[in-house]
């Protein structure tokens, strides 16, 4: 009879960590509660991203289905999801999301000292195409205590406790930074946990890949049109940089974490402040490419110094390895002085 394949015993998951950093940290368990429920809301939402069109969850929010239920879209779907466990995990005070107009403020029975930030599905304009998407979060603490408020919400990345986002692709990634780094966790569906893969990931110092919308080109300024063609055509001889794009700012993020290169949503003439948003797109990334070793910032100062007038706010976005973005940065200096 052949040997059995030896089964890892001593398995490190999402759960298990985040139990592991908060007894370090001396802390009260509530960090710990909300990662966990943001944890079970991320397990729901790629489910049903799995089974969207089987369970007709493409399209039109609000639709009815054979049986006569109502179908939500799924970003809408998602959305509930993620506020409500957030609400449900006793830890959260202020909720901000790409979805809605205004902060939530949790009931004051459910309240707790964190406010988070979110993007419950990040790309869902590429749902219908079967591209990958993602789940985009940002945590902070109650600085005041006043009445919890919208203004809560408005502080700079620079005070951000956790930041993270789930990618649905060919499997779900968790990919998670706190102050001690930037840790990488894996759905395994049997277990149905999220699995450690990658510990205190760092991103490469310079990268072969650059990613942005060529599609704008001639909104483009003067900086970004001169780096653009240095990738293209580099005037040392070199092997021109690869250009990656899928559209959903999740994917090309994670890819130039774990690849190294450049990422760039500059201002336009179509866009002159940007077009990511800051609170639950531009600073949960920024924080986590910080934490890896990278650079993240609007052109013109780092993205997490930037401190935010309101909660949909809009900003110019440049992140990567160190090396690519300060070459960025170079153009952009070398334009302003000539103006």
């Amino acid at each position: 009879m052949a040997d059995q394949a030896p089964f890892d015993t001593d398995i490190s998951t999402l759960t298990r960590f985040v139990m592991e950093e908060g007894r370090k940290a001396r802390g009260t368990g509530e960090l710990t509660q909300l990662l966990n429920s943001l944890c079970t809301a991320v397990k729901a939402i790629s489910s049903a991203v799995r089974k969207a069109g089987i369970a007709q969850l493409y399209g039109i929010a609000g639709s009815t289905n054979v049986t006569g239920d109502q179908v939500k879209k799924l970003d809408v779907l998602s959305n509930d999801l993620v506020t409500n466990m957030l609400k449900s995990s006793f830890s959260t005070c202020v909720l901000v999301s790409e979805e809605d107009k205004h902060a939530i403020i949790v009931e004051p029975e459910k309240r707790g000292k964190y406010v988070v930030c979110f993007d419950p599905l990040d790309g869902s304009s590429n749902i219908d195409c079967l591209v990958s998407i993602g789940t985009i979060f940002g945590i902070y603490r109650k600085q005041s205590t006043d009445e919890p408020s919208e203004k809560d919400a408005l502080q700079p990345g620079r005070n951000l406790v956790a930041a993270g986002y789930a990618l649905y692709g060919s499997a779900t990634m968790l990919v998670l930074a706190t102050e001690t780094g930037v840790n990488c966790f894996m759905l395994d569906p049997a277990l149905g946990e999220f699995v450690l893969v990658d510990k205190n990931v760092k991103i490469k110092k310079k990268g072969k890949i650059f990613s942005l919308n060529e599609g704008y080109a001639k909104y483009f300024d003067a900086a970004t049109t001169e780096y653009v063609q240095k990738k293209k055509f580099p005037e040392d001889g070199s092997a021109p940089y690869g250009a990656r794009y899928v559209g959903s700012m999740v994917a090309d993020v994670h890819r130039t974490l774990v690849y190294g290169g450049i990422f760039l949503y500059p201002a336009n003439q179509k866009s002159p402040k940007g077009k990511l948003r800051l609170l639950y797109e531009c600073n949960p990334v920024a924080y986590i490419i910080e934490q890896a070793g990278g650079t993240a910032t609007t052109g013109t100062q780092p993205v997490l110094d930037v401190k935010p007038e309101s909660i949909h706010q809009r900003v110019p976005l440049i992140l990567g390895s160190p090396d690519d973005v300060q070459e960025y940065l170079t153009c952009v200096q070398k334009h302003q002085a000539g103006r």
